[in-house]
């Protein structure tokens, strides 16, 4: 199989990170050392009201940073989210993003950081080609990473996904430099996450480390990252749903969530190209949508991944051998942390399935599947998601 595929490849790593329980205290030092004295700090409207981000700022503040929020970041977050923070940034002359909570405020953060001193629209920076050497260098901000969810990792990743409401599509807003200066990685910030946003979460770091590892690309330091985030999430995730306390076990999934969204540089699949356009039109969760998704995805696939699945299974120590063996074990772990089993759960009906087929056909994962998959076949998975059927 590894013969097959041309063994050459650009590798990247993920930036400096704070991890610790506690370690939110060090948010005035990390920005300062990112070069920031007025930070925008960047969440969403049910964060903002929590006591983490009210001891951030006031660290901030006692630090002497000219620090103030922006809390208008909708779950799957549009352009007018980023319009509307870039419009704050500048005008209160900021100059950088204190990126603060789950997947999207934290995209939100770094994509108006990324914009902050842009001229050509948002648009023109979609992770299309060299649509990044577009971009003026000298005008993306710096931004500290402070994640509160253990899921999308996309405090170690170098793009921000924000929804084109005019097309209702997802897209990739794509900028190396859009990597976090700094990541304030203190896993006490998630344990009041509620045991539904935890399996959703936890599933979406789950998706990016399979996917990675199944993808038709070379990567071998992708590869083992990945494993051992499955690892990570198959220990400790039913733990961090049962006991939203558990230090030990929040703190791993923080980890592995970081180990996804690292192993993902190597590529994503039709997990993702199913979930981006359901999300994007019902406006479901899209750790969620992964999770559903993913036992159809994983039986489209089985010709081409069933002996990357058997070494998956031999290394997480299932009962269980081989292909059909993983597969029953992501059954069982989604049934455990209460993952529905259709996307008819999800309020999809049967007539997005022309709509979705076609969008997820389009949608830049897609490439990264280890079957090639058309609007023919991303239907026959929607069909089956839909059904329940595998």
């Amino acid at each position: 199989m590894t013969q097959a595929i041309p063994l050459t490849g650009n590798w990247n790593y993920p930036t400096a990170i704070r991890f610790g329980a506690g370690r939110l205290k060090e948010l005035p030092e990390a920005c300062k050392a990112a070069g920031m004295a007025k930070p925008l700090l960047v969440t969403d409207p049910g964060l903002s009201k929590l006591p983490m981000v009210a001891e951030a700022v006031a660290l901030a503040k006692k630090a002497g940073l000219g620090v103030a929020v922006f809390d208008g970041v909708k779950s799957n977050p549009v352009a007018k989210n980023v319009e509307d923070g870039l419009a704050v940034l500048r005008g209160g002359k900021h100059d950088g993003v204190i990126a603060f909570g789950g997947g999207s405020a934290l995209d939100t953060g770094k994509v108006i950081a990324f914009m902050a001193g842009q001229t050509r629209p948002m648009w023109d920076f979609e992770d299309i080609g060299d649509w990044w050497t577009r971009a003026d260098e000298k005008g993306i901000a710096p931004v500290v990473a402070v994640p509160t969810t253990a899921g999308t990792g996309s405090e170690t990743g170098r793009a921000g996904v924000i929804t084109d409401e005019a097309t209702h599509t997802k897209k990739i807003i794509f900028h190396p430099k859009m990597m976090p200066r700094i990541v304030i990685a203190d896993p006490a910030l998630t344990l009041g996450l509620p045991p539904k946003v935890t399996a959703a979460t936890g599933m979406d770091a789950f998706a990016h480390c399979l996917e990675a590892y199944c993808a038709p690309f070379f990567h071998p330091y992708a590869e083992g990252i990945a494993l051992e985030g499955m690892r990570l999430v198959k220990e400790f995730l039913p733990r961090a749903v049962a006991d939203g306390k558990d230090i030990a076990a929040r703190a791993h999934m923080l980890a592995a969530s970081q180990m996804g969204s690292t192993a993902f540089q190597k590529g994503l699949g039709a997990i993702h190209s199913l979930s981006h356009p359901v999300g994007a039109v019902l406006d479901t969760h899209h750790g969620l949508t992964n999770a559903v998704v993913m036992p159809y995805v994983l039986k489209f696939n089985e010709a081409a991944i069933a002996e990357k699945l058997a070494r998956i299974a031999r290394y997480l120590g299932l009962a269980k051998p081989g292909f059909a063996g993983f597969l029953d074990w992501v059954l069982d772990l989604r049934k455990q942390i209460g993952i529905p089993h259709t996307l008819a759960e999800l309020g999809m009906k049967p007539g997005h399935l022309a709509e979705f087929s076609k969008m997820a056909s389009e949608d830049p994962t897609a490439g990264g599947n280890p079957v090639k998959a058309g609007v023919p076949e991303m239907q026959a998975m929607y069909e089956a998601a839909l059904a329940g059927r595998l």
